[in-house]
C-alpha cells in the first residue's frame, strides 16, 4: 500500500540506472516515489513545482535554496554524493529539514579518474586517438609523471586517495587546504601561493563553491602547468583559464564540472583540454554504493534515526 501523504522525490536523473536495489529498498517501504521527469539536473523552478507533498529528497546538485525549502514539506534532504554545497545548511536548519550525504561513496572513482585523465593529458591521449580516427598519423612527444610536483588543493577523503594512488609514479606531493596544516601522512600542507609557485600540475579537489584560481593564481604559476577540477565548477575563472590556454602557460587541462551544466562554452574549442559531463562517480560500484547509503540515510532521517 502506497503511503500518500509521505512522498519521495528522486533528483538524480541517473539513479537505479546501475542497480534497482536502492530504488525496490524505497519502494518496499510504501512511500509514493516520484523520479525525476527530465532526465537532467533540475531547475529552482522545476524543484518548486514537484516538492508539494514530498517529505524526502533523494538530492543531487540541485539549487536547494531558502525559497525552494520554503516552499516545500520537505523533513529530509538526503545527498547522494560527497558534498552539500548545494544545500543551504542554515535555512535548512532553521526549518528542521535533516540533510544527509554521503562522503565516503564516490573517493575511489573520483580519484581513479582523476589519474587516468592525468595521464592521458600527459601524453595527448585524446588528440592523437581524434586524429587517428580521423585517419591521420599524429605522433605527439608528452611527458611522464614521474618527477613531477603535483599539488592537490583540498586534501579531504578524495585528496588523500589521488595522493595514494600517485605515490607509485615517484612524484613530489604537496597540498593546500584551509583546513589543515603542517603534515598529513608525509604530504606538505603549504599555503596556496607557496604551492602553485612549485607545482607542475594543480589538481582541484576542494569543496565548497567559493574561487579558488583566480587571475592572481593563474600569474604566478609555472608556465606549462597541468589544471585539473573534480571539485565544483566555479573553483576556476574560467575566463583566466582560457586565457592561459592561448597564450601556452597552461599545457593542457581537465574539467568534469562546471558553472554552467550542460557545458558549451569556449573551453570546447581547444584539443588540449578534455572535458567530462560532471562523472567523478560515474562508475557501477560507486553509483550502488552512494545510492544504497543516500536511501539508508533517508529512512533513518525519517524515522528520527539520525546517524
Amino acid at each position: 500500500m502506497k503511503r500518500h501523504d509521505n512522498k519521495i522525490l528522486i533528483g538524480p536523473s541517473s539513479f537505479a540506472a546501475v542497480d534497482k536495489m536502492p530504488l525496490n529498498s524505497l519502494l518496499a517501504t510504501g512511500f509514493e516515489v516520484v523520479n525525476n521527469p527530465f532526465g537532467r539536473k533540475l531547475t529552482k523552478k522545476e524543484l518548486i513545482d514537484l516538492l508539494p507533498g514530498v517529505t524526502g529528497l533523494i538530492a543531487g546538485l540541485e539549487p536547494l535554496d531558502r525559497e525552494v525549502m520554503e516552499l516545500s514539506d520537505l523533513k529530509v534532504i538526503s545527498r547522494c554524493g560527497s558534498g552539500v554545497s548545494n544545500v543551504d545548511q542554515e535555512a535548512a536548519r532553521n526549518l528542521g529539514i535533516t540533510v544527509c550525504s554521503t562522503p565516503d561513496g564516490p573517493t575511489n572513482s573520483v580519484a581513479e579518474l582523476t589519474v587516468g585523465v592525468l595521464l592521458s593529458l600527459l601524453r595527448s591521449v585524446p588528440a592523437m586517438d581524434k586524429a587517428l580516427h580521423n585517419n591521420v598519423w599524429d605522433k605527439r612527444i608528452g611527458v611522464e609523471l614521474c618527477g613531477k610536483t603535483v599539488l592537490l588543493i583540498g586534501f579531504g577523503k578524495i585528496g588523500q586517495r589521488v595522493s595514494e594512488l600517485m605515490k607509485p609514479f615517484q612524484v613530489t606531493i604537496v597540498a593546500s587546504d584551509p583546513f589543515l596544516s603542517g603534515k598529513v601522512g608525509d604530504v606538505n600542507i603549504l599555503p596556496l601561493e607557496q604551492a602553485l609557485r612549485l607545482a607542475d600540475i594543480v589538481s582541484i579537489h576542494a569543496s565548497g563553491v567559493n574561487e579558488i584560481l583566480g587571475e592572481r593564481e593563474f600569474s604566478i604559476m609555472k608556465n606549462g602547468v597541468f589544471i585539473l577540477n573534480a571539485a565544483r565548477g566555479g573553483l576556476i575563472d574560467e575566463d583566466c583559464l582560457v586565457s592561459g590556454l592561448e597564450s601556452g602557460k597552461i599545457t593542457a587541462a581537465w574539467l568534469d564540472s562546471y558553472s554552467q551544466e550542460p557545458y558549451s562554452g569556449p573551453l570546447t574549442r581547444f584539443s588540449q583540454v578534455i572535458l567530462t559531463p560532471h562523472i567523478g562517480s560515474y562508475t557501477q560500484e560507486c553509483r550502488l554504493r552512494m545510492e544504497t547509503e543516500a536511501v539508508e540515510n533517508l529512512l533513518s532521517a525519517l524515522a528520527g534515526k539520525v546517524k
